[in-house]
């Protein structure tokens, strides 16, 4: 009796131990997939927000570019128009490009402003029409054309040009010259990119 009755007390402990506090491994577990899913949780909402920030930069510098194109296609359209009210901005860039390079070829032309030939031809006649663009024979080869600027063409883009600074143009000159590269190097790695 005096066997059973001490033996019996220490099974009963042993059983208690078993189901009771003792299970270390199990608690082990439950705590290292609770830390493990609250950091991926954390790793996952980090990443979702990163990604979040740099979606709304890029629709910030995109919206802020398309404000800028349209500003800079608005001060092309009112230049043009002090030259003639029927020209184009177009018209108004393929004459700068002119006077720059001076008597050019049509297909030079539309290749350097990446546009078809056809459009720099239909471009050429109102130019023509106008006073502003001659079109003469090429001496060095006499089936080419050479397109030019007119005095007339030179006497009014030297007045636009001298009275129709932009608004971006008069910003950009209050620029330290650091910006305008840095500014200068942005733009040139987007255009590169999307030629």
């Amino acid at each position: 009796m005096d066997v059973t009755s001490d033996q019996r007390p220490t099974v009963q402990g042993d059983a208690a131990k078993t189901h009771g506090a003792v299970r270390p491994g199990a608690d082990s577990a439950t705590h290292s997939g609770a830390d493990s899913a609250a950091h991926s949780g954390a790793d996952s909402a980090a990443h979702s927000g990163a990604d979040s920030a740099a979606h709304s930069d890029v629709a910030e510098v995109e919206h802020q570019l398309g404000t800028l194109v349209r500003q800079l296609y608005a001060t092309a359209r009112r230049a043009a128009a002090r030259i003639d009210p029927s020209l184009p901005p177009f018209g108004l860039k393929l004459l700068r490009l002119l006077v720059r390079s001076g008597p050019s070829h049509a297909s030079a032309c539309a290749e350097f402003l990446d546009v078809d030939r056809s459009f720099v031809s239909r471009q050429v006649k109102q130019l023509e029409e106008l006073g502003l663009v001659e079109v003469r024979v090429d001496e060095s080869d006499g089936r080419a054309r050479l397109l030019g600027v007119t005095p007339l063409a030179v006497e009014r883009m030297s007045r636009v040009d001298d009275t129709s600074a932009s608004a971006t143009r008069r910003e950009l000159d209050t620029w330290e010259g650091d910006d305008l590269r840095r500014f200068a190097g942005y733009l040139a790695r987007l255009t590169d990119a999307e030629s």
